[in-house]
């Protein structure tokens, strides 16, 4: 399914095609936590469908991991 999200770093709309359900969209926007809901995503993938902030925007805004 495809995700449309607006970054609010960049103000851009971003598409990610995730393997998830409009199902699991709405159990999610019903309340239920992401990581339950999405495991099967990493969890870049779940940021942007909470927030909309690509992995590349958020390396870009604060750096890597170490």
């Amino acid at each position: 399914m495809q995700i449309v999200r607006r970054s609010p770093f960049s103000g851009e709309i971003n598409v990610m095609d995730l393997p998830v359900t409009q199902m699991q969209l709405d159990r999610w926007q019903a309340g239920e936590l992401a990581q339950n809901v999405f495991c099967g995503l990493s969890a870049d993938e779940r940021e942007f469908i909470m927030t909309g902030i690509t992995p590349q925007e958020w390396e870009e805004e604060f750096g890597l991991e170490e």
